[in-house]
This record gives C-alpha cells, structure tokens and sequence, in this order.
C-alpha cells in the first residue's frame, strides 16, 4: 500500500542525502520524492511517499525521528488529502494529429508550453492516477519524453498531522 509522509528538515546541504541514504540502508522503497522550500527560508518540505504496511511506514517515522535535520514528520495516513503530481510530457504531433492531440488536452484541462514541428509538450497537474492515463492516451501518438515532480500533499481543511 502507498503511504504518504510529508517531512519538514533544516534547509542545509546534504539533508536530502542522508534522508535518501536512510531509505536505501534499510531497504525501504521510495515511490516518490519531492523536496521543495516553504514559508521559512530555513526548512524544506519533503513529501515522500513509500510503498509498505503499518511495520514499514512506523520503521520508516522512527527512523527519520533519528535524524538530526529532521524538525517534524507529518504521517498523513487516513487523512483526506489534495495529492497532486506535475509532468511534462512530449507526444509526436503531426499537423495532421494536432487537433485530435489537442481534444485530449482540453479533455484532461492539460495546458500546451511549447510547440515544435514534429511535437508538441504538454503540461499536466493532478492525481496520480490522471497524470497516468494522459500518458496512456498518448502512447499511440509517439511518447517522446516524460518528466514528473513526484507527489505533493497536503490535508483537506487545514488539518494537521495526527
């Protein structure tokens, strides 16, 4: 089962390499990872999201408790969550397939961000499960190229961690 974790760390070189060493020592798998700046200049947010039971993600909460970087871990197991993911994805677009390319991009409120003579990129936000079956109704066309952020979260109604 994919658990989705959210951990705030000092904002210092190496954090997320011990963080990433961390998941590899103890062979815990990591299906996504996203880190990014908040509010405070001096913290990242990492959003992690791991496959594994209640053993697993309570291994993985107390072994990042253990670092010292590691200011707070938010479990978001059973909350309601907006999870959303980023891709940029390039799909063969002949001129002769640029409308019905384009229909398919309307149909996933998916947003052009640039345009060659052979392809067209293609901007896609929100669940995993949409980012998914964009790149599945492109496979047909000719998937060039796909680059994804991994998952972000974050708790419906302003809740906070359990």
């Amino acid at each position: 089962m994919k658990r989705t974790i959210s951990v705030l760390v000092q904002n210092q070189p190496g954090v997320l390499a011990h963080v990433a060493g961390m998941f590899a020592a103890r062979g815990f798998n990591i299906d996504s990872l996203a880190v990014g700046r908040t509010e405070d200049p001096n913290l990242s947010r990492m959003t992690i999201v791991v496959l594994g039971d209640d053993a697993t993600l309570e291994q993985v909460r107390k072994q990042l408790g253990k670092i010292v970087p590691v200011v707070k871990i938010f479990d978001f197991t059973g909350q309601n969550l907006i999870q959303r993911d980023l891709m940029l994805i390039k799909v063969a677009a002949p001129p002769e397939k640029r409308s019905e390319i384009q229909a398919i991009i309307d149909m996933f409120r998916a947003k052009v961000v640039d345009i060659g003579p052979k392809f067209v990129m293609v901007e896609v936000t929100g669940p995993e499960e949409k980012v998914e079956a964009f790149i599945d109704i492109c496979r047909p066309y000719g998937v060039k190229d796909v680059v994804r952020t991994g998952m972000i979260a974050m708790p419906r109604h302003g809740k906070s961690e359990k």
